[in-house]
């Protein structure tokens, strides 16, 4: 065999070998990524829903000059007890809001509080509902949400999302190398069949979406359970965390680090939430506006401890990105620590747009629409990819001898089978829930390999 056929031999075999890969993705994981896209769509479509199902909890029809902020936390202590102990507040952003006190609930679950909707003006209360993370999501958006996260399964069904996550991006760059390997030098009129015609539009909706799967799947990641944590290591020893005001009412140096997930974090064990003077929340929040904090959408939330100090945060995700914060001292009321937004490195910014992007906050309607358009096509592509196996099951099986993972690897000479073996070993440490799930396909594999192997030996 000359060197050019030796070259084409081992170019085939890998091709061969990423064929396979992209079929198992599809075949296997394929289901996973289709419910991530359909309920992620549905996520980004419910803003609007929400808002109207809960309209009577988060407007009020009051009009008047807004009591004192302290008198309408008071209110919403007096509904729901002296006891409860307040996780934060969010006054009414815009006239005709309601300010939302949210309490400390053990029976919710892990990042919940119950909110008491206030009316500013009057001190009716509007509303009780719980809400979810610092997105703040009301139980619509909260079902949809723990669905798309993790199929309502707690921890354990992260393992889904955090699968479709990892292997998306494989699917995508393996498809798009794929086609450029495989499409014809010219155009040439052959019969349209409909696996063909499958194959084509699965073909251009991959290439479309391209930088769209490699940006759901990247983002994705960083929330994902394993791969996220390794994802946050990597961001710590690279100085790359976002800054976070620092709460130590002790001399302390530089800002904390910042999780841009905590929305799906549950507050610290054993979080101290002191009981205080209510008129408190007016001072910190008159501090906090002298210090910058200029946005209508903040949340006040009350020190862990009585060496903590209290933080004014903003959450408005929307671009331009407001998301300062200021550590305010409850007792003198002096500004212990900002962060400034603008003075954030660029990955952490670039961290902060992207997970705004993927919530489809960051640039409004537009940026539902889109996610909207995006999450309906990855549906299509999964769907059309079973409809291409199914239209081609039948021929493939009665002639052919399958295909395997295992047979492509043996195909190539020593030093590429090596390549392999250390590249998968590599992601497989760092998208662990990938490594698994490829061990999985490898086992399966050898075992339609060595069938198949024994199956032309008999023949």
């Amino acid at each position: 065999m000359s060197v050019n056929q030796s070259q084409l031999a081992h170019r085939g075999a890998l091709l061969t070998l990423l064929r396979r890969l992209h079929f198992y993705i599809g075949l296997f994981i394929g289901p996973f990524i289709f419910i991530a896209a359909l309920t992620g769509t549905l996520y980004v479509l419910t803003p609007q829903l929400e808002n109207a199902l809960y309209h009577e909890a988060l407007r009020t029809p009051d009009t008047g000059q807004n009591l004192p902020f302290s008198q309408q936390i008071a209110a919403a202590r007096q509904y729901i007890g002296d006891d409860a102990r307040i996780a934060a507040v969010r006054p009414a952003p815009y006239p005709g809001d309601t300010t939302r006190v949210q309490f400390v609930d053990p029976a919710l679950g892990e990042s919940e509080s119950r909110a008491i909707f206030v009316s500013p003006a009057t001190l009716a209360i509007q509303g009780d509902l719980t809400v979810y993370g610092t997105s703040g999501v009301l139980p619509l958006r909260t079902w949809i949400d723990q669905f798309h996260r993790a199929l309502l399964l707690g921890d354990t069904g992260r393992i889904y999302s955090e699968l479709a996550a990892s292997w998306l991006w494989v699917a995508a760059l393996g498809g798009v190398v794929l086609w450029l390997t495989s499409r014809p030098k010219r155009k040439l009129k052959v019969r349209q069949t409909p696996q063909r015609k499958a194959r084509h539009w699965h073909i251009t909706l991959g290439v479309a979406l391209l930088l769209g799967l490699l940006f759901f799947s990247a983002t994705g990641l960083t929330w994902s359970q394993w791969a996220g944590g390794n994802i946050d290591k990597m961001r710590s020893s690279l100085g790359w965390m976002t800054p976070q005001v620092n709460t130590a009412l002790v001399p302390q140096t530089g800002h904390q680090q910042h999780d841009p997930h905590a929305e799906h974090h549950a507050m610290m064990p054993g979080m101290v939430m002191p009981k205080t003077d209510d008129t408190v929340w007016d001072q910190v929040l008159v501090a906090a506006r002298g210090a910058g904090i200029e946005s209508s959408k903040i949340e006040i939330r009350p020190a862990r401890s009585a060496d903590k100090a209290w933080t004014v945060t903003e959450i408005d995700r929307a671009w331009p990105t407001h998301v300062d914060a200021a550590a305010v001292d409850p007792t003198s009321f002096k500004v212990v620590d900002r962060t400034w937004f603008a003075d954030f490195p660029l990955v952490a910014k670039l961290t902060r747009w992207g997970i705004d992007a993927h919530m489809g906050v960051l640039f409004g309607l537009a940026n539902q629409l889109l996610l909207a358009a995006f999450g309906m096509g990855l549906c299509a592509m999964v769907i059309l990819g079973y409809r291409m196996w199914w239209l081609k099951r039948p021929a493939a099986s009665a002639s052919n001898p399958a295909q395997t993972l295992s047979e492509a690897w043996l195909a190539l000479p020593g030093t590429w089978r090596a390549g392999v073996v250390i590249i998968a070993l590599i992601f497989g440490y760092c998208l662990p829930v990938m490594g698994a799930s490829l061990l999985l396909f490898i086992i399966a594999d050898i075992g339609r390999w060595r069938k198949n192997a024994l199956k032309l030996q008999t023949s």
